[in-house]
C-alpha cells in the first residue's frame, strides 16, 4: 500500500509515451480496485471516527497555512490576506461545522406509519454512497477541493480527488497534505490533465463531484451516465448584478468592486455583469471607479504594484480576456476604468466598460476574469427580460431598498443563490445549500447539503406486529376482504 501512496501523488500531466499513459490509468484503478475492497471498513465507521479524519484535515490546514499561501501565490499571484479568507479560514469553518453537526446529521429520522401499515415502524438513515470522486478547480483551489472532501468524509465515503493541473504548486501541496493525512485505501489524490480526468471518468464511482464549466459538466454527466453514478455539478454561468434607483449607490459601488476584483475576477460567483436603472448609471460608474481607486491605488502603474490583486492563472485564459477586452472596445463598449494589460505578468487591471453592445464576447460568455460591463436599463421588467434571456446563472444579486421590487425579481427569474444587497457572501453560510439551477449545476453543498450530497436516504420500515393490518388484505380475497378495502379507501 506504500506504493499505491506514492504513485497516487504523482504527477501527470499527459505528454509522456503510451506506456506511461497506461500506467496512469493502471494506478488509477488499482486506487480505485482497493478502496472498493475496503469500502465495507469505511462505511461502518461511527461518527467518531468520521470526526478524527476531518479534525485531522482542520489542524494540518492550520499548521501549513503559510505553505498554503506560498503556493497560491506562486500559481497566480493570490495576496495572502485572500488566501486566508477564502481558503484557510473556510476550510476550517467547514471542518468545524461538520463536526460539530455530525451526530445530528447521522442520526435516524423516523417517519410517522400510514394507517395501512399499521403494526410498522419506519425510519430514513443516511448510509455512504461508497467510492467518490472529487474533480475540484483551479480558481480557489484548497477549499473547492477540501469542503467537498470534508462532506464526503462526514458521510462516510472513500475518496479519490483531482485537483486542477493549472495551479500546480497548490495540487502537490494537496497532494502531499493527503499523502501524510489519510490511507490511500479512504483518501488519495491523483495530479494531471485530461488524461488523468478520463482515467478517473472511465471508474464506476458511487458518485462524482465536480466543480468546473458548463462544457466539462456535460462530459462529466455523460461518462456518470455510463455508470449510472450520481453527480453534483457546481458549475458556473454569467451571473448578473441588478442596482436599481432605489439602492445606495455607494454601498453598492464599493460591494461590486470587491466581489467583482476578488481573485482578480476569477471567481465563479462574481457579479459577471451589471444592469443598473439609467436614472443611477452614471452616478454608480463614478463610485465605482472611486472604489476601485480606494482598493487598488490611484494611477495604472501603482495598480499594477498593488500586493492586494491577484493576476490571471495562465496564458491560455490571459489571452481569451485580453481578446475579449479588445473585443467589446471594437464593438463600440466605452472604457471607463482600467484596460492596461500586461501579457508578462499575465496581469490585466480592473476593468470596467459601458455601452457595451450585446454582441461583444463579454456579454455572450462568462467572462471569469477583472473585466465588468455595465449595461442601463430602464427598469426593472428589462433587467428580467435580459436574465430571462440567458440560461440560469449560479448567482443573482440585486442592490435596492425595495422589498417588493426583489419579490418581482425573484419571482420571475431562476438562478443558484441570491444576495440582495451583498455579493458572494452567500456562500459563506454553511447553514445554506450552494449550487446552480439547470445550466449553472445540479445538486447542492456546503454544510449539511454537502453531507447529503454524499449520502443515500435509505428507507428502513420494520414489522413489529405479526397482525399487522396488511395482512388482512393477503389472497384468497374473501368478502371480509372486500369490506375491509372499502373501508380503508376513503383514508387513502
Amino acid at each position: 500500500m506504500e506504493t499505491l501512496r506514492t504513485d497516487a501523488s504523482v504527477n501527470f500531466n499527459g505528454t509522456g509515451d503510451s506506456n506511461r499513459e497506461s500506467s496512469i490509468e493502471a494506478r488509477i484503478r488499482q486506487a480505485f480496485e482497493a478502496q472498493r475492497a475496503h469500502r465495507p471498513d469505511v462505511r461502518t465507521q461511527d461518527a467518531e471516527a468520521r470526526i478524527s479524519k476531518i479534525q485531522r484535515l482542520h489542524d494540518h490546514v492550520w499548521a501549513r497555512r503559510k505553505e498554503i499561501q506560498a503556493a497560491m501565490y506562486q500559481d497566480f499571484r493570490r495576496p495572502p490576506v485572500e488566501v486566508d479568507m477564502s481558503e484557510v479560514k473556510m476550510i476550517a469553518e467547514e471542518a468545524e461545522f461538520a463536526m460539530k453537526h455530525l451526530h445530528e446529521w447521522m442520526a435516524p429520522e423516523p417517519v410517522p406509519t400510514q394507517r395501512m401499515l399499521v403494526g410498522t415502524r419506519s425510519r430514513i438513515e443516511p448510509t455512504p454512497k461508497g467510492v467518490v470522486c472529487i474533480m475540484s478547480p483551479w480558481n480557489y483551489p484548497f477549499i473547492l477541493t477540501m469542503a467537498p472532501l470534508i462532506s464526503a468524509l462526514a458521510a462516510g465515503n472513500s475518496v479519490i480527488v483531482k485537483p486542477s493541473e493549472y495551479t500546480p504548486h497548490s495540487s502537490a501541496l494537496m497532494a502531499d497534505m493527503i499523502e501524510q493525512l489519510y490511507d490511500p485505501r479512504e483518501v488519495t489524490l491523483f495530479q494531471g490533465d485530461k488524461e488523468v480526468g478520463q482515467a478517473l471518468l472511465d471508474q464506476p464511482f458511487d458518485h462524482f463531484f465536480f466543480t468546473g464549466s458548463p462544457a466539462v459538466g456535460r462530459i462529466v454527466m455523460k461518462a456518470a451516465a455510463e455508470h449510472l453514478s450520481s453527480v453534483t455539478l457546481e458549475l458556473g454561468g454569467k451571473s448578473p448584478a441588478v442596482v436599481d434607483a432605489s439602492a445606495d449607490i455607494d454601498h453598492a459601488a464599493t460591494t461590486l468592486v470587491w466581489g467583482k476584483f476578488l481573485n482578480a475576477g476569477q471567481t465563479c460567483i462574481a457579479p459577471d455583469y451589471v444592469l443598473v436603472e439609467e436614472s443611477v448609471s452614471d452616478a454608480l460608474v463614478d463610485a465605482m471607479r472611486a472604489a476601485a481607486t480606494r482598493s487598488f491605488g490611484s494611477t495604472p502603474s501603482e495598480r499594477q504594484q498593488s500586493a492586494d490583486y491577484a493576476r490571471i492563472v495562465n496564458e491560455r485564459h490571459f489571452a481569451r480576456l485580453s481578446n475579449a477586452l479588445d473585443d467589446a472596445i471594437e464593438q463600440g463598449a466605452r472604457l471607463e476604468y482600467g484596460g492596461t494589460v500586461d501579457a508578462r505578468e499575465r496581469y490585466i487591471e480592473p476593468t470596467l466598460l459601458t455601452d457595451v453592445p450585446s454582441t461583444a464576447t463579454v456579454m455572450q460568455e462568462e467572462i471569469f476574469g477583472p473585466i465588468l460591463p455595465i449595461r442601463s436599463i430602464r427598469h426593472l421588467d428589462d433587467a428580467i427580460a435580459e436574465i430571462q434571456s440567458r440560461e440560469n446563472p449560479l448567482a443573482l444579486y440585486h442592490f435596492t431598498t425595495s422589498e417588493s421590487a426583489t419579490r418581482r425579481l425573484l419571482d420571475h427569474t431562476q438562478s443558484g443563490g441570491v444576495c440582495v444587497n451583498d455579493v458572494i457572501v452567500h456562500y459563506l453560510s454553511p447553514h445554506l445549500p450552494f449550487g446552480g439551477a439547470g445550466h449553472s449545476g445540479i445538486g447542492a453543498s456546503s454544510g449539511r447539503y454537502g453531507f447529503e450530497a454524499f449520502s443515500q436516504k435509505r428507507s428502513v420500515m420494520k414489522r413489529e406486529n405479526s397482525a399487522a393490518l396488511m395482512q388482512q388484505l393477503y389472497p384468497p380475497y374473501k368478502p371480509v376482504t372486500k369490506k375491509l378495502v372499502d373501508w380503508l379507501l376513503p383514508w387513502a
